[in-house]
């Protein structure tokens, strides 16, 4: 009773007509904008000066001497300037053959229909053979040694851990903005201050903390990613606090619960062949969980994208993007089994089909991006892109004329203002609060949008341009393309397509949905309702963004940077299985002239030069 009656005291205080106070909520808000640029930038910083640590797994030996570094567990040996062994012989395919490595150590070689055929001490390969160290590849014509890099050789490579980006500085920035923004929102409470907000800003700078020591603890370095997911995190909260304050200690603990989900499904992803091998299991979960979804879900606002258990409401679509990018990842040895491509054509078929039975045309759309991203990646064929494409909107079109509320939408778009008090009445008043905001906002908690329906969901960011300011909400837009940017400066060093195209597909999720949540509040695009990654209140959105994440994190092949991959330290054993103790005092290097071009695109390869399918698995 004490304690209620000190911060009812407390919160009078602070909502009092104290000077103080109003001087502080008017300075504050050109003091966050500049501390949210500051934190992005050192953490853009952080991720452009991290070299690509291109990884060594073995060497091919050329007639003329040379030897080529295998960099990658999957690399496509041919005459293609994109394949990642480039060898400029006549007698070899485009894409001839790929040497690829297992998470055990073992090797195999893989003949991609080439014309002049794939060798192994004399002995044609058929579809796939292992090889061992000291084993001739003949291809084409073109005999090659293969020499396994050896435990003693990854041991000498292997660096000390690699020093601290200085993220702690910039956890420094940001424990300081979480505290200004919550005591920002304390301010514009006053007397109705909930304790709950207090203690979920408190809670939120102790977990940001806790993971960063979690990754030290791993001895690992990179904390970027993570940065930009508690920064977002941080408006979140923001979000929660000001429009629903009984929910704000709740969100902070579904945040908890979407960081623990994080660091699992990374630890998770460090096991490559595991990963692999639970891609059906998973993308049949969320089948099941999309029927069930069906079947029994809650129909709100024309969706049926809602499932109460017990009281417990959730959205099964949220974690089944978490299943799609699962199912869509391959490694590159299931790439050149077509079989594989079109299990998953059929998948996103009924994951997007379900999703149109439920009325849940935003998710759909994210689903369908998502679906294109990974079909380019796996296939290469625009032509089937495109065919994709022109399905979809012959879908849409049909959508339009049995769901009124879809054609309703589309026929508000770019005319919100014809109809303010009735199809258009959320766009209108998101558009009019984002002015009002100007570059600096009113304040957090000062806005008047949270009383609009789904102001903090679907029309988040016209709450951010409000409250925070238009600086705020295009810096929001510019953390999320700094996973983006991660995305794509880390990929090319990869081990495996797995990871490429999962982060890929994790990106091409967060990008759609700030795309169509930004947009589509403002009414320069068709209004979807599909939220806002990481902002957004709502607890299967938070939990699936930060789900997503760990795709995008497991790209970083960096020495020691991401926990989402095991150090190389803990390959030592597992290859001195395959590697004969003969060959571990044996020299890899002789001096010989390097031809591998680290500029080139490590996974572009050429599928197209794949003239057959390749033998089924």
């Amino acid at each position: 009773m004490q304690f209620q009656a000190a911060f009812e005291r407390f919160a009078a205080f602070i909502g009092g007509e104290c000077a103080f106070f109003g001087a502080y909520s008017a300075l504050v808000r050109y003091i966050l904008p500049v501390l949210a640029a500051v934190i992005l930038i050192r953490c853009f910083q952080s991720m452009r000066t991290g070299e690509q640590e291109f990884e060594c797994w073995g060497y091919l030996s050329l007639p003329n001497g040379a030897r080529v570094p295998l960099r990658h567990w999957e690399n496509t040996v041919g005459r293609s300037k994109s394949a990642d062994v480039h060898l400029e012989y006549p007698t070899l395919s485009r894409s001839h053959a790929a040497v690829i490595r297992d998470d055990t150590g073992a090797w195999f070689v893989f003949d991609l229909r080439s014309k002049g055929g794939v060798f192994v001490n004399g002995r044609k390969v058929e579809g796939s053979r292992q090889i061992k160290n000291g084993d001739i590849l003949s291809l084409g014509g073109v005999e090659l040694a293969f020499i396994a890099v050896t435990p003693k050789e990854a041991k000498e490579e292997e660096t000390a851990l690699s020093p601290a980006p200085r993220a702690w500085v910039t956890l420094v920035f940001l424990t300081l903005f979480q505290a200004l923004l919550g005591f920002q929102l304390c301010v514009a409470a006053g007397a109705a201050l909930e304790f709950g907000v207090v203690l979920s800003f408190l809670a939120l700078m102790a977990m940001t903390w806790l993971s960063y020591l979690l990754v030290r603890l791993m001895r690992r370095t990179a904390f970027e990613v993570e940065t930009v997911a508690f920064f977002l995190s941080t408006l979140g909260a923001a979000v929660t606090a000001t429009s629903v304050p009984s929910d704000a200690l709740r969100q902070t603990g579904i945040l908890a619960l979407g960081v623990f989900a994080y660091f699992l499904l990374g630890f998770f992803l460090r096991d490559l062949g595991r990963a692999v091998r639970m891609r059906r299991v998973v993308a049949a979960g969320g089948l099941l969980l999309l029927a069930v979804n069906v079947l029994a879900g809650t129909s709100l606002f024309g969706a049926k994208n809602w499932l109460s258990i017990g009281g417990f409401s959730f959205q099964p679509s949220e974690f089944v993007k978490i299943a799609f990018v699962f199912a869509g990842a391959a490694t590159m040895d299931r790439l050149f089994a077509r079989r594989n491509l079109y299990l998953f054509v059929a998948f996103a078929g009924a994951c997007v089909g379900a999703l149109a039975l439920m009325g849940d045309f935003g998710t759909a759309l994210v689903f369908f991006v998502a679906y294109l991203v990974i079909a380019f990646m796996r296939s290469g064929d625009l032509t089937a892109v495109a065919l994709s494409v022109g399905g979809a909107a012959a879908a849409g079109f049909l959508a339009m004329s049995i769901k009124p509320h879809i054609a309703q939408r589309f026929a508000t778009w770019r005319h919100a203002w014809d109809t303010p008090f009735g199809a258009g009445y959320q766009q209108t008043r998101a558009i009019s609060a984002a002015a009002s905001g100007g570059l600096f906002g009113l304040g957090a908690g000062a806005g008047w949008l949270k009383s609009v329906f789904a102001a903090n969901t679907d029309l988040v960011f016209a709450m951010l341009c409000e409250e925070l300011g238009f600086l705020m909400a295009a810096l929001a837009i510019f953390a999320l393309l700094l996973l983006v940017f991660y995305t794509v400066h880390f990929s090319g060093a990869a081990r495996s397509s797995f990871y490429v195209i999962a982060a890929s597909a994790a990106c091409a999720i967060f990008l759609i949905q700030v795309l169509l949540n930004a947009f589509g509040s403002v009414d320069l695009l068709p209004f979807t309702g599909v939220t806002f990654p990481f902002v957004s209140k709502g607890g299967s959105s938070l939990v699936a963004s930060w789900g997503l994440l760990a795709f995008i994190k497991s790209c970083d092949t960096r020495k020691n940077a991401s926990f989402a991959l095991r150090a190389q330290k803990r390959y030592l054993k597992s290859e001195a299985r395959h590697v004969p103790e003969a060959m571990e005092d044996e020299p890899v290097w002789d001096g010989g002239e390097d031809t591998y071009d680290e500029d080139d695109d490590a996974f572009d390869f050429d599928p197209g030069a794949f003239d057959d399918d390749f033998p089924e698995e």
